[in-house]
């Protein structure tokens, strides 16, 4: 299983984190991916078929203190964020620290 958190705009501002399994992470983040934006999400896949890979999800809720690494995140409500264009989180490149970039330079 695979660990995605979940980033919207709720008022709780929990971020949770649901398992996946690998095919259904391999739906959500393609080609490498470890970020998405849910409504490219759904515009590539269309709303039923994204329905149906993100369905399981919501009942699979793991504890932050028992997920064993988060694999991706995927993003609701994202009017004004801004992620890499190859949505891999290695591929950001500004707003970080100089220990960021080194490793984030490593795994690109």
């Amino acid at each position: 299983m695979k660990n995605i958190q979940i980033i919207d705009g709720a008022l709780n501002a929990t971020f949770s984190i649901f398992q996946a399994t690998e095919e259904e992470f391999a739906a959500i983040f393609p080609d490498g991916r470890d970020m998405e934006l849910a409504e490219d999400l759904f515009e590539r896949l269309g709303e039923e078929e994204a329905g149906r890979v993100l369905a399981p999800l919501w009942i699979r809720p793991i504890l932050k203190r028992d997920a064993l690494g988060i694999h991706g995140t995927l993003f609701y409500n994202n009017e004004h964020r801004q992620i890499p264009r190859s949505k891999r989180e290695v591929d950001w490149d500004s707003a970080l620290n100089e220990a960021q970039r080194k490793l984030f330079s490593r795994h690109r």
